[in-house]
């Protein structure tokens, strides 16, 4: 991996494997059916960071998918949306499903345990979210 400059740097190692974590090839499309409440509230987030990210629109998965905390960091809404656009490029084939979900009562972050399949190999993702404005939002990923 090439040595990428500030934010950049810091653009990828959040983004990649963010983005591995919440996209499907193919047209394959996070499954929320199981889940209710405010789980199915977070399943529909990584279903929506699956859907932008396909779409390849990175402004919508700056705005609506990832938390303030995670724009900010990787230079504001312009400087996420090139990181995306980047990274989005970088993508392969990937598949992901939703193993569970857990939230706290009352709590305003949730954890999100996916079972991904890329480049054929079955691992563990975990993705944690925060309640933002009364939307989840993508904080980070494991």
């Amino acid at each position: 991996m090439r040595r990428l400059p500030n934010p950049s740097r810091a653009a990828f190692l959040l983004c990649a494997p963010l983005l591995a974590a919440g996209l499907a090839a193919c047209g394959n499309t996070v499954s929320t059916s199981g889940f209710k409440g405010e789980q199915h509230a977070v399943a529909e987030t990584i279903s929506n960071l699956q859907s932008d990210a396909t779409a390849s629109d990175e402004k919508k998965l700056c705005v609506d998918d990832l938390a303030e905390a995670v724009v900010k960091n990787l230079g504001g809404a312009k400087g996420c949306e090139k990181a995306i656009h980047d990274q989005i490029a970088e993508i392969d084939n990937l598949e992901v499903k939703v193993q569970s979900i857990q939230i706290a009562p009352g709590a305003t972050t949730a954890t999100a345990q996916l079972k991904s399949v890329y480049a054929g190999k079955r691992r563990p993702v975990t993705v944690t979210l925060v309640k933002q404005g009364g939307k989840w939002k993508v904080s980070a990923v494991q």
